[in-house]
């Protein structure tokens, strides 16, 4: 292909681009180019009907009057000549007939005594026998059958012709009786100039008739479209969360009793939030007031059942045997509870917006060591991670998000247990592969879902449901992701991390900087760790 053709084929799909961009994607346009083509339609049909009546009245008013007076001529005229009139005498007729008021020129054709044809023309122009087209000579020199109804054997004949841009009317006539042969030649400029007068009046009239609609169009595109633009301006702020937003109503038209539908339907949903953001703060206030006064028994609880563990464990045996399951079962659901409060305490610090990061530059290696070293889990996972890979990061939930997947692995899935590091662009990539069954299908959309167990027989097990909820809730509070999927091997969470979380926190401190330290003041100090949750 050549270079010349691929600039062609560019501005072929340009132009079907920008085509393709203006295709009605605007009601004001619609408006416009509908407006627009009824007005055209209109004012080209009317323009044709009044243009097509015109000419043909002038035409033939024009045409009548010359063939009416080229007619009396003949009769006056050419009938008053001898059956063989001489040249001489021809063009003297021919003279006095073109001296008619419609000046028209004259081609008189006879015999004279020798048989020989003589011709007599005017001298207007130069006006030839070889000028009138054949069909109009024979018709003038064919013999009409005498009739009741048609007693002249010969008539009158005319024909419109073009000499070039030039118009032009001949008639042609033979003497009744006998006679010469009469043919007339008048030009039509002074009418086609005329026409061509009223069609351009009429062109203009047409564009003049175009600009009003498009004018026309444009103000009631404006007047219909305003009210929309502004109900679709407060849909848009409503959307965003200004459930005060209202539309002023004018008039009482449907455009009007739209925006009254708009303000009742804004002031329900407006009433409805507010009862639900109510009853949420209600719950959420309620859920962090219980868990905090939790703590304080709990606390005295923990420290009894601590003991009573040192008491089980001591070699003394100092308790008796027939409660010794009942103390131990004791001591395992104090545990439970108390870590299951904590994961309420954290669960409302991320629906009230207090969690922050405190963040750190952290090896990711040896940050997922430190985690599987002090669960004693260093049998039971496999590491696949290089040292150097590095993030600025909060550790602490990092630990928290670890612990879960890899306890859920453990727990759930099968060992080995992989866990596994690698760096993709700005991110951070850590994968936590089982080799146990796997997460059925109808459980994975739900593994994230809070206190969502998959497995009905097992609903007083060791974990809250929480854990998985809380890990997706730090990985977001990175500005990561969390997943999960199934391999050929078994499960697969996929943990994704920014290297820099605090281009994250810049971006929040310029948004609500003030707010969002007094948030820290009151709510950072109540954080506490994530425990492991169930979610298979």
């Amino acid at each position: 292909m050549t270079q010349a053709q691929g600039k062609l084929r560019g501005w072929a799909a340009a132009r079907r681009t920008i085509l393709a961009g203006l295709r009605f994607t605007s009601l004001r346009l619609r408006l416009v180019v509908v407006f627009g083509l009824v007005a055209l339609t209109a004012a080209v049909s009317a323009s044709g009907i009044a243009y097509w009546l015109n000419r043909e009245a002038v035409l033939r008013r024009t045409q009548d009057a010359v063939l009416r007076d080229f007619q009396q001529e003949m009769q006056s005229r050419a009938s008053a000549l001898a059956v063989h009139p001489t040249q001489d005498d021809l063009e003297a007729a021919a003279r006095q007939m073109a001296n008619s008021p419609q000046g028209f020129s004259v081609l008189l054709i006879a015999e004279d005594e020798t048989g020989q044809t003589v011709v007599g023309n005017s001298e207007l122009d130069d006006f030839s026998l070889d000028d009138v087209p054949k069909s109009l000579q024979r018709a003038v020199n064919r013999e009409q059958e005498l009739t009741s109804g048609n007693k002249q054997p010969y008539h009158l004949y005319w024909q419109r012709i073009l000499d070039g841009d030039h118009p032009y009317l001949m008639g042609g006539a033979k003497v009744i009786g006998g006679g010469p042969t009469g043919y007339m030649l008048k030009s039509l400029e002074p009418e086609a100039e005329d026409l061509n007068s009223l069609a351009w009046s009429l062109g203009i009239a047409t564009g003049l008739a175009l600009i009003g609609s498009a004018l026309l169009a444009q103000a009631a595109a404006t007047t219909v479209l305003k009210p929309v633009h502004r109900l679709g301006t407060a849909a848009r702020r409503l959307g965003e969360g200004k459930l005060d937003t209202r539309l002023r109503v004018s008039g009482t038209d449907e455009l009007a009793e739209l925006s009254r539908t708009f303000n009742r339907a804004a002031e329900a949903l407006e009433k409805r939030v507010a009862d639900m953001s109510a009853r949420d703060e209600a719950s959420r206030r309620f859920v962090a007031d219980m868990s905090h006064e939790l703590r304080t028994p709990l606390t005295a609880i923990t420290a009894v059942t601590e003991v009573l563990e040192e008491e089980l464990d001591a070699e003394t045996g100092s308790v008796d045997p027939m409660i010794e399951p009942a103390v131990r079962l004791v001591v395992s659901e104090t545990r439970r509870l108390n870590d299951l409060v904590e994961n309420l305490m954290e669960v409302t610090r991320f629906d009230a917006g207090t969690a922050r990061l405190v963040l750190d530059d952290v090896d990711i290696a040896d940050q997922i060591t430190a985690c599987i070293d002090a669960r004693a889990w260093l049998d039971a996972v496999e590491l696949d991670a290089e040292r150097g890979i590095t993030a600025r990061l909060d550790p602490r939930r990092l630990d928290v998000i670890l612990a879960n997947l890899i306890g859920n692995a453990l727990k759930h899935g099968g060992s080995p247990v992989r866990v596994s590091v690698r760096e993709e662009g700005d991110d951070v990539l850590i994968e936590v592969q089982d080799h146990g069954p796997g997460i059925p299908e109808e459980v994975l959309p739900h593994v994230f879902d809070r206190f969502y167990k998959a497995s009905a027989s097992r609903p007083r097990s060791e974990g809250s449901g929480l854990g998985l909820s809380i890990a997706l809730e730090n990985a977001h509070i990175h500005g990561g992701e969390l997943t999960a999927a199934n391999s050929r091997s078994g499960a697969v969470f996929t943990l994704r991390l920014p290297q820099d979380a605090s281009v994250l926190m810049d971006q929040e401190d310029g948004q609500d900087r003030s707010g969002r330290e007094n948030r820290t003041k009151n709510g950072e100090s109540r954080e506490g760790n994530g425990s492991k949750g169930e979610a298979r």
